[in-house]
């Protein structure tokens, strides 16, 4: 055994070895042929550049796509603000060549124990190199290949001129490339006029600018800020004094609004598309001279941009159109004073079609014409509320939908399943925080929320019978040569049935026709919609309003409101629809949507559903007036039929005696007719009633008999019969002379 032990041992060494060999081997090769690779000086002097973005008939346009419009000299920078960047990014700058061994493996170490990737170790010399010569991607080639580049950089330029071209090509967030575009966006002014705090703000933000964004996550920001101070004070960078003076300070920010225009455009949506797809940031996309074809449909940007121009907002906006077929984006715009796509928003009633009745008809639970009660109720300790307080009683799931009541869609996620809702939800590109898992998700109460784009995918879902594929701006990408990079390819999923999604689109045309979408109704023509208004908790203030619409070739959608949570004075009914209702008024669409041979038309038996509130086929005996035609998919049809009209069924009758009358009391149907017959004498007729009824005949016999006859008004021919009798006793029990 020991024997076998030590060759064990033997050969792991060997292999090990021989492993470790052929890495060192593997690592020396990459970075020999990285070390002849030239640097491009014009890349790291971060000039003003421009990315040509075209429509999808190859039309440039016309739209500011450019990256890096200012430049801050290293001379006009001040310490306070050097020394930030270098106090939280690279502590050792001015002693390293270019990599910090060191740190190297402290962080390797701190990753291993953590078992991922919880710490870089890149200096400031790296992150130029990455962001001027590299791609993002996050491989061990790649590594290599920015060491090998950092230290031939530190050879051939001086610590000022790296540090210098690192302020003016790090990104900021918000469409800011350099440190001069940074404080002119975030404070109005020139780098040079930066102060202390101001300064370790921005240091703080390119970590991730989207985490430490002080618009979008403040108190994130302030920490980070601080941090940054923290961090200068321990490295004699500013004294004690100086940190608590800047920390003390709250975070004032003056937005430059000349910025937000571009920050939310079409190209620069496509732009931060092409970086995830190329791995590259806007700077090398731009000196690379690739070229971005995007799906923008001019006449359509057009009319989209007319509608929102032609109703009065004073709040933040985004629209988009998403083509069906496509899945390309046709047109988009917001208003912002940072990216719209990036700031997910509470999504309100808007989220009902994709997280409660879709599911909930996909998975055979309700049809459009199931009865919910709406009253109020309390679920797992959520109590919801509808606008106004009022109860409706019984109301079917299609109207509950149209007018977007809000106790039925809590019951119905219910029946369905938190964890199923969401799994469907997933599928067509709505995210969900680790927190999310209340019923209150059913109204829309979500941790972050959803874009205009999240939603306009989810829906297009509907009107492709259920296949969903998210929707893109760019079609493909060439280089500087004319070479196709990047095609979009749509990988189309099957989410929904086909008949599933067509009973929910006739549902939401419903809300369209005289539900909170009625505005549209006024077009003519067929459009699916929903409305989704978010108010503030405890006040009577709306902080988002939603409109989502549908025909078989376009989805629009629009949300209103203000990313500094600010009151607006708009619902979704009102001015998002309106601007929905301006768009597709330029684009009527005669062709309704193609119904599968999944759905059919099955009478129902009104009568039972008004009584009972049970979706029963009618039967053949059943007059018209009774009976009501409903969509079903043959999947899911009603399992039972209605006996009415083909069976008689008496009322259960409760009787009694008060001075000396005999009381009959019943609930009567409107479409019966009941004769009460006393000793074979008709002494009293009821037809057409609904509801309970009494009926009182005078007692003047030791016996008398009462037939009750019950038959169809429409088929008097179907009859049944009841018999009530009452006797008089001589002795009286319990004050009482006459018993049943």
């Amino acid at each position: 055994m020991k024997k076998f032990l030590k060759w064990f041992f033997i050969v792991l060494t060997v292999i090990l070895l021989g492993l470790l060999i052929a890495l060192s081997f593997y690592i020396g090769s990459i970075y020999s042929s990285a070390s002849k690779i030239e640097i491009d000086s014009a890349k790291l002097s971060a000039p003003f550049t421009t990315i040509e973005v075209y429509d999808r008939d190859n039309k440039p346009i016309k739209e500011e796509n450019t990256v890096n419009e200012s430049y801050a000299e290293i001379s006009t920078i001040s310490e306070d603000t050097k020394n930030a960047f270098i106090s939280i990014e690279d502590k050792e700058f001015y002693k390293h060549n270019g990599v910090n061994y060191k740190r190297i493996v402290k962080a390797m170490l701190s990753n291993l124990k953590a078992m991922k990737f919880k710490e870089g170790a890149s200096t400031i010399t790296q992150q130029l190199i990455k962001n001027s010569h590299l791609t993002s991607a996050k491989t061990f080639e790649r590594k290599i290949i920015e060491i090998a580049l950092s230290t031939k950089l530190e050879k051939q330029f001086s610590k000022d001129e790296i540090l210098e071209q690192y302020l003016n090509i790090i990104y900021f967030g918000n469409n800011c490339y350099g440190i001069e575009e940074a404080s002119e966006y975030y404070f109005s002014k020139p780098a040079k006029e930066l102060k202390l705090e101001e300064s370790a703000l921005l240091a703080g933000m390119i970590k991730s600018p989207s985490k430490y964004c002080p618009i979008k996550h403040p108190d994130n920001a302030l920490k980070r800020r601080n941090l940054v101070l923290s961090e200068m004070e321990k490295d004699g960078a500013i004294s004690a004094d100086e940190a608590v003076r800047a920390k003390s300070q709250p975070i004032n920010l003056e937005i430059n609004t000349e910025h937000k225009n571009k920050l939310n455009s079409y190209s620069q949506a496509s732009i931060d598309e092409a970086e995830e797809i190329l791995h590259l940031p806007a700077q090398q996309i731009a000196l690379q001279g690739y070229k971005i074809y995007t799906y923008q449909n001019e006449k359509l940007q057009n009319d989209l941009n007319d509608a929102i121009d032609s109703v009065n907002i004073e709040s933040n906006f985004a629209g988009i159109v998403v083509d069906n077929l496509s899945h390309g984006v046709v047109a988009f715009r917001g208003d912002g004073n940072y990216k719209i796509l990036d700031c997910p928003r509470q999504p309100g009633s808007c989220i009902k079609p994709v997280l409660v009745y879709g599911p909930a008809l996909n998975e055979d639970i309700i049809y459009p014409c199931t009865q919910i009660l709406d009253e109020k109720t309390d679920i797992s300790g959520f109590s919801p509320k509808n606008v106004g307080g009022v109860y409706h009683g019984y109301v079917s799931a299609r109207e509950s939908l149209a007018k977007s009541i809000n106790i039925p869609a809590v019951k119905i996620l219910s029946y369905v399943g938190i964890d199923k809702a969401k799994q469907y939800a997933e599928e067509v590109g709505i995210n969900f925080d680790e927190k999310d898992e209340g019923y209150c998700l059913a109204l829309g109460g979500m941790t972050y929320g959803v874009n205009v784009l999240q939603l306009a995918g989810a829906y297009s879902t509907f009107a492709n019978a259920g296949m969903y594929s998210a929707p893109k701006f760019i079609s493909f990408i060439t280089d500087k040569n004319g070479k196709i990079v990047y095609i979009n390819k749509p990988q189309e999923k099957q989410v929904f049935r086909q008949d599933s999604s067509y009973l929910l689109t006739d549902m939401l045309k419903t809300c369209t026709e005289s539900g909170t979408g009625k505005k549209l109704a006024e077009l003519g023509m067929p459009l699916a919609s929903k409305t989704g208004t978010v108010g503030k908790s405890g006040t009577k203030q709306n902080l988002d309003a939603w409109n989502v619409s549908y025909n078989p070739n376009l989805t629009c959608a629009v949300w209103l409101g203000n990313l500094d949570n600010s009151p607006i004075d708009y619902t979704g009914g009102n001015q998002p629809t309106q601007i929905v209702k301006n768009f597709y008024s330029k684009n009527k669409e005669s062709s309704d949507f193609e119904k599968p041979d999944m759905i059919v038309e099955k009478k129902i038996d009104t009568t039972e559903l008004e009584e009972n509130h049970r979706v029963v086929l009618a039967n053949d005996y059943m007059p018209e007036r009774y009976t009501k035609a409903e969509m079903f998919s043959i999947f899911n049809l009603p399992k039972s039929y209605s006996d009415k009209f083909a069976v008689a069924k008496s009322p259960n009758v409760t009787s009694k005696v008060e001075n000396n009358e005999a009381i009959m009391t019943f609930v009567a149907n409107e479409y019966m007719t009941y004769e009460i017959y006393d000793n074979s004498k008709l002494v009293k007729t009821l037809s057409g009633q609904n509801g309970k009824q009494s009926v009182a005949v005078p007692l003047t016999k030791e016996k008398q008999t009462f037939v009750i006859k019950s038959y169809y008004t429409l088929s008097p021919e179907i009859e049944d019969e009841k018999e009530i009798t009452f006797v008089k006793k001589d002795k009286p029990v319990n004050n009482k002379k006459w018993y049943l």
